[in-house]
């Protein structure tokens, strides 16, 4: 969400209303003229505000575009989460003055009352300095049984409750009365306000109700809009994989939110050293507050056990870029199968239950794919993260394209 433009709220702006007695005398005219001036002021300064505003990330191509060749395994489709039928993200991002700098992202993972058809999951932790809501019910029963929303630190609170006013309102949720929300988060404090705590249950409830299928907005989005990453701008990373159909033909997909550090490889360029960004300041001076949240979804048929497997492969794309897991990080994976065959009803019709799931044996194809779909949804974020500045006048400077490039061709030349 970005500032009303003219200082005028949103209700406001929808409130103006032209009458048609106005146009029978001279003042009516007058006023007339004087709306019809607003009005196309507003459109106008509310066309420069989305096209305009910081973080834009419109006009940078994603690393695949770029040219960077990750792994062995093809994209989906949309080369995002998306391409696992049935999943949908939803984002709301907030830049106001110069110093709110943060936002929202929610994935669902089906179409239906996720809470009345739990779906299997598992949470990986590489460095537990984090506020992963939901963790322990998770862990303990291999479910999840609400959307995953992301956001900063000190706005868990709230979208935890938002998330459970969602659950308790869906129709067939009359009668619950326990509720386990998933929150995960990132410290997005060096460039935003994260003490002024901008983000409201409306925003999160928001970023549900906009949840979609199809291509995923990344970059300085949602809650990846005021992060860090490498020390450059962070954000909104999406990526996929698809096996071959003599390896089922299932689908990964990943999301993350980045802000941690390290140092930065991108492919087999140690981009970082190159680049000057060996080791942010900060990171020497144990003030670095970082945290990187991954989201899998797949739709091969996997129970809870397996998907823990698959979410400690997804960190393996944080150390592939670069990452260490430092002090002050919190690096978790999430992870969770679509498929309908899996999914655990809330009041199950009989005290047992039969499904069929992959063997331990056809795991080794999910896990590449989603390593490398981790992989390419770090660089990702950052690909289409533009520079970004926030609280304090500080910047976080977006990954130059133009150096990379050539850092592309001179490792090309040395084959």
């Amino acid at each position: 969400m970005k500032a009303a433009p003219c200082g005028m709220a949103a209700d406001e702006r929808l409130s103006l209303r032209i009458s048609p007695d106005l146009v029978h005398n001279w003042a009516g005219r007058m006023v007339l003229k004087e709306t019809r001036m607003k009005i196309s002021m507003l459109i106008m300064m509310s066309f420069a505000a989305v096209v305009l505003s910081p973080g834009s990330s419109a006009d940078r191509p994603r690393a695949r575009e770029f040219g960077v060749d990750l792994g062995v395994l093809p994209p989906g489709p949309l080369n995002a989460i998306t391409d696992v039928a049935g999943v949908r993200v939803g984002h709301v991002t907030l830049i106001e003055g110069k110093a709110v700098r943060t936002g929202v992202t929610a994935i669902i993972p089906h179409e239906g009352n996720v809470f009345q058809d739990k779906v299997p999951a598992a949470i990986a932790v590489a460095n537990g300095f984090g506020k992963l809501a939901g963790f322990t019910q998770v862990e303990e029963l291999g479910t999840l049984e609400t959307p995953v929303v992301m956001t900063n630190t000190l706005s868990v609170p709230t979208a935890v409750e938002a998330l459970i006013d969602y659950t308790l309102g869906l129709p067939g949720n009359e009668d619950v009365q326990s509720v386990n929300p998933v929150v995960g988060e990132t410290n997005d404090g060096w460039l935003n306000d994260i003490r002024g705590r901008h983000v409201r249950k409306e925003h999160v409830i928001e970023a549900i109700r906009k949840a979609a299928g199809g291509p995923v907005a990344e970059g300085s989005v949602g809650a990846g809009t005021g992060t860090t990453c490498f020390d450059f701008k962070g954000g909104i990373g999406t990526s996929s994989r698809r096996l071959p159909e003599e390896k089922g033909g299932y689908t990964v997909g990943v999301l993350v939110q980045t802000n941690h550090g390290g140092v930065l490889r991108i492919g087999r360029i140690p981009a970082g050293t190159l680049l000057g960004r060996g080791l942010a300041k900060r990171e020497f001076e144990g003030t670095a507050e970082g945290s990187c949240i991954i989201v899998v979804a797949t739709d091969a048929p996997l129970d809870a056990r397996n998907m823990k497997r698959l979410a400690r492969r997804a960190l393996l794309g944080i150390a592939r870029t670069g990452g260490y897991y430092s002090n002050g990080s919190g690096d978790y994976a999430i992870a969770f199968s679509t498929e309908p065959g899996v999914r655990a009803p809330h009041r199950p019709s009989s005290p047992l239950r039969t499904t069929t799931v992959l063997g331990d044996e056809a795991m080794s194809p999910l896990f590449l794919a989603t390593a490398e779909a981790a992989e390419e949804a770090i660089l990702d974020s950052m690909f289409k993260s533009d520079r970004m500045e926030g609280k304090d006048g500080r910047v976080a400077e977006a990954l130059p394209l133009d150096r990379l490039k050539e850092l592309m061709r001179n490792e090309d030349g040395r084959r």
